[in-house]
């Protein structure tokens, strides 16, 4: 399908140039100006703002609009080209032409809408990448959902997309991960024994350890906590891996953080770092004031290894390596990130809690450090989300803990059960990521049009229902008339022509979320339509009811493509 914001952008473009060679308008380098749709349906249906022009141009923005719309050449998508003030150009597209696009959707079916921009592209789309030392929580589902439904997007945009876990099992978390379940294991065995307060008090861990004494009696009976880190560390991914297929999301790639330490790359990088100067030894930091000093010398503190990152505009240098030797989380994630670059992907998106912003930005810090441009690494931020329900007696919403498994937090297998896949999936996308969200489980379970995943999914329904009906009739409309469309149907055309610039956005800015809000506004435009523009009623004519047909076709795939960039499903029945 045709970007026709990108097309009348660049024939703005020319009819700039043009304009200029006349004399009519200064040279200036012409900028990037968004064509998009106007807020109102009576302002045409796309629209360009001359007014940011006027600085340049020198000239008042309705003049700039006014000569653009005559050096405008004739566009055949296009019936009318109007200026208004204080300086928009209004397009109002051709209904021959949005008839035509019925057409043109059904024949490029699952691919409609499919955009090049991404073409001999790679991008990577980093996300969960949770540790592996408990199930799949909340929080951790609104990462996952976000950053799949951006692989999606940057699919249908013509990249080729490769899905990465990080997979975080160096550190001492999982240290005391192996020694809970070593507990835990020793206290099914009858052995008195006190899981500390300090390690992992999930409920998993009690029936992993009941597992195991069940499989091989006492013969783990004098292992170390490092068999039992490797026991749940496998159990706990295969877990996760579950957990996320559940939801339609799976990873090419997982990449085990152990590798950066085996193979010997975190020390290459601080070396490399040390090369170019901003790696030294102290007890603390260059810029520590007398307190701080103070503070480190009465705490008897060793030298460490210190990143000088304050280089590059952060507030205070940053430790890689304690004074006992050990590595900071900073320089594994710094040494994951160089290896990330070189691997040539064009776009490397990070789906990150907030609480990683900091960390972050540090790690380019890192990168910048070894000479390297972090420039395709971008960053999605993720707030946090709790799953609620409305208590009547409270008279608010409280949080959900219905756990059977995760101890005291949700996991994704609990909201999948107390609601559905394609639930979790819409609810968790349709926010800014940047935003708070409270997931409320009675709300997103009822089959009524306040919920959206019902209004979007029965959208499709309906098309599907009226095809059911149709091939029991034995209806075809492969020859229909299009020019029989009405006014109605052209109008949600009309509205299906903007996904090509959503799914832009989307990649562009990194925001998922945009698809979700337009699958809904085109929900609201279709079912109007559908109570009113009938198929199979015996008063309407069999050439309109083919016409009519071969437009439910097109709106079928339309959000058929739209319920799959979500990653929902598109249900024959509801």
């Amino acid at each position: 399908m045709k970007q026709l914001n990108k097309e009348l952008e660049q024939q703005i473009s020319l009819a700039l140039r043009r304009a200029q060679q006349a004399g009519h308008l200064p040279d200036f380098e012409i900028p990037v100006i968004p064509v998009l749709p106007p807020k109102r349906d009576d302002q045409g249906d796309l629209a360009y703002p001359a007014m940011g022009l006027a600085k340049l141009a020198r000239k008042n923005p309705l003049e700039i609009a006014n000569l653009i719309a005559a050096e405008l050449g004739g566009l055949a998508f296009l019936e009318r080209v109007e200026v208004a003030p204080p300086g928009f150009i209004n397009f109002s597209l051709c209904d021959d032409y949005l008839r035509a696009q019925v057409g043109q959707i059904i024949r490029e079916g699952e691919r409609c809408f499919q955009l090049d921009i991404g073409v001999g592209k790679r991008a990577q789309v980093e996300f969960v990448s949770a540790n592996p030392s408990g199930p799949i929580t909340i929080g951790h589902t609104r990462n996952a959902v976000v950053g799949d439904a951006m692989a999606r997007l940057l699919e249908a945009a013509g990249y080729d997309v490769q899905r990465e876990y990080y997979y975080n099992n160096a550190g001492n978390q999982m240290i005391v991960l192996g020694k809970s379940l070593m507990l835990r294991y020793l206290q099914q065995l009858g052995e008195d024994v006190t899981l500390p307060a300090d390690h992992y008090q999930g409920a998993y861990l009690i029936e992993i350890a009941a597992e195991l004494v069940k499989q091989r009696g006492e013969a783990l009976k004098d292992e170390n906590w490092e068999t039992f880190k490797g026991i749940v560390e496998s159990r706990m991914f295969d877990w996760i891996r579950r957990s996320l297929a559940a939801i339609d999301i799976t990873h090419d790639r997982f990449y085990n953080e152990t590798s950066l330490f085996e193979s010997g790359a975190i020390w290459r990088v601080l070396d490399e770092m040390r090369a170019n100067d901003h790696i030294y030894e102290a007890a603390h930091w260059e810029g520590a004031d007398e307190a701080e000093i103070a503070d480190v010398t009465s705490k008897g503190y060793q030298p460490a290894t210190w990143f000088r990152s304050t280089t590059f505009g952060d507030e205070k240098d940053r430790v890689m390596v304690k004074s006992d030797g050990a590595p900071t989380y900073t320089l594994p994630d710094i040494a994951y990130h160089r290896d990330k670059l070189g691997r040539g992907f064009d776009l490397a998106i990070n789906v990150l809690g907030t609480d990683h912003f900091s960390q972050a930005q540090v790690v380019q810090y890192g990168l910048q450090a070894m000479g390297l441009d972090p420039a395709p690494i971008r960053v999605i931020f993720i707030q946090m989300v709790r799953a609620v329900r409305w208590n009547d007696e409270l008279g608010e919403y409280e949080a959900v803990k219905q756990s059977k498994r995760a101890g005291d937090f949700d996991s994704l297998d609990d909201l999948v059960e107390m609601t559905s896949p394609d639930a979790v999936r819409y609810h968790m996308l349709a926010r800014s990521p940047n935003s708070q969200l409270d997931f409320d489980v009675d709300q997103v379970v009822k089959q009524t049009n306040d919920n959206p995943v019902y209004y979007i999914q029965n959208a499709y329904v309906r098309c599907a229902g009226i095809f059911r009906e149709a091939d029991e009739r034995g209806l075809v409309d492969d020859d229909a008339d299009l020019s029989l469309l009405g006014s109605d149907e052209l109008r949600f055309i009309r509205k299906v022509m903007e996904l090509g610039n959503v799914i832009e956005q989307a990649v562009t800015n990194g925001e998922p979320q945009k698809i979700a809000f337009f699958a809904h506004e085109l929900a609201a435009v279709f079912h109007p339509i559908y109570d009113k523009v009938r198929v199979l009623h015996s008063e309407v004519p069999p050439d309109v009811a083919k016409a009519r047909l071969r437009f439910y076709r097109a709106a079928g795939v339309v959000f058929h493509r739209l319920l799959r960039l979500m990653g929902m499903t598109a249900p024959e029945r509801m």
